[in-house]
């Protein structure tokens, strides 16, 4: 456990660093750049030990999955634990998300918007921009966004604050920057600031073309179980 602690610390102070260098050469402020630590199959242990060197976002890609670890994490919350799900969210789990989490970064239908609204939870939302021809991916493709964004605007209980996209994978982060660039395009079109994009090989081309988060998984807590 302790040296797991010490590489984690290492991993991080990794991390903040390319997120500082990468800043820098945009001309931004690191302290503009949010990490989200995404411990999808992990244990609520390593979250716990994120939590102790002082990471406070965290994303999640499975509502089922965090429901298993949620009550073991649920003191960390007044304490300044932020909850996101980065993952795909079904309808019939709006319930269950929106008692767990506290951002939503992934809704992409005027349906989901509505449903979650009704839930009755404050919750901040980020729309998911499929912008790739993948069959694996998901979103809404930019033509809906308009519409989606309405949605949320207009109800009750959800803020919207940004958009997310999860590009086609590669190992070459100057094939991914285009996707980046499209995102931060269609948030300036709709007045948006945040923008959820980027993770543990492409992070500097995302703060480069205006990642407000990133997404940061393997970098920190090295290769996840395959189940």
């Amino acid at each position: 456990m302790h040296s797991q602690q010490v590489t984690l610390r290492d991993n991080l102070d990794a991390v903040k660093e390319r997120i500082a260098r990468a800043a820098e050469r945009a001309g931004r402020r690191a302290e503009d750049i949010t990490l989200i630590a995404v411990t999808k199959k992990f244990p609520a242990s390593t979250l716990r030990e994120a939590f102790d060197l002082g990471l406070r976002q965290f994303g999640e890609n499975y509502v089922q999955e965090f429901e298993g670890k949620f009550p073991a994490l649920q003191d960390l919350i007044p304490q300044g634990a932020h909850f996101h799900l980065i993952g795909h969210l079904q309808s019939n789990k709006a319930r269950k998300a929106a008692d767990m989490f506290r951002t939503v970064q992934t809704v992409d239908s005027v349906k989901l918007a509505h449903r979650l609204d009704s839930m009755g939870a404050k919750l901040d939302t980020m729309i998911e921009v499929k912008l790739s021809e993948e069959d694996s991916k998901e979103g809404a493709s930019p033509s809906d966004v308009p519409a989606i964004a309405d949605a949320l605007r207009n109800s009750k209980n959800l803020t919207l604050t940004g958009l997310m996209t999860m590009p086609p994978w590669s190992e070459d982060p100057e094939q991914t920057r285009p996707y980046f660039r499209r995102l931060a395009d269609l948030a300036r079109r709709e007045n948006l600031v945040h923008l959820s994009m980027g993770m543990s090989h492409d992070l500097e081309a995302a703060i480069e073309e205006g990642a407000t988060h990133v997404r940061i998984g393997t970098a920190l807590f090295g290769k996840r179980r395959k189940d």
